[in-house]
């Protein structure tokens, strides 16, 4: 498989990261926590540290398979404010890969025109911040320029699910869906 990175910036809303990464890891996917600093130690939203398994000037951003930026506070601000951010962002795209996004962190792309004319979610207050998107208040969508956006930490697992169903399958998510007694939709 190709890779799959989880972007870490301090005030990151671990939750939301650390939900991704376990469900995905759980479906057998080889995702790398990925500092957006030189140093690997992230300090999260609600003050919890992180070490992120590398940073992001030694990543292979050859063939990116999914880049997934959680949100967060000042976390999303220090991943739209990340050149190395912006580069990633429009390499995924650009070579076919696919982006993620939950709570402030959708904004970011919408900053960008990636969700113009499409439908997507987020944290309600950044709802303005989509660019053209159509605001649904999902708690996932999924566009179809290979593009994925959540609401915010509620959503965080069915987001996770469908994260897994993108990458693997539709079974796989059901089986790790299933192995937490999660009984929701995604």
């Amino acid at each position: 498989m190709s890779n799959v990175y989880l972007l870490l910036a301090n005030g990151v809303e671990e939750c939301e990261a650390l939900i991704a990464v376990d469900l995905l890891r759980r479906a057998e996917i080889e995702v790398t926590t990925v500092a957006i600093q030189e140093d690997p130690q992230i300090v999260s939203a609600h003050n919890i540290s992180i070490l992120a398994d590398t940073v992001i000037d030694e990543i292979d951003d050859s063939k990116i398979a999914m880049l997934i930026l959680p949100g967060g506070m000042p976390g999303t601000i220090n991943l739209r404010d990340s050149s190395a951010v912006q580069i990633l962002i429009d390499k995924t795209i650009n070579d076919g890969g696919w982006l993620a996004a939950i709570c402030a962190a959708p904004s970011i792309l919408g900053g960008k025109g990636l969700l113009d004319g499409h439908k997507a979610t987020s944290f309600p207050s950044f709802s303005d911040q989509l660019g053209k998107a159509e605001y649904t208040g999902a708690p996932v969508e999924v566009l179809p320029n290979r593009i994925v956006t959540g609401k915010a930490l509620g959503a965080a697992i069915p987001f996770s699910l469908k994260l897994i169903e993108i990458l693997k399958d539709r079974e796989t998510a059901k089986k790790v869906a299933d192995s937490i007694y999660y009984e929701g939709e995604f």
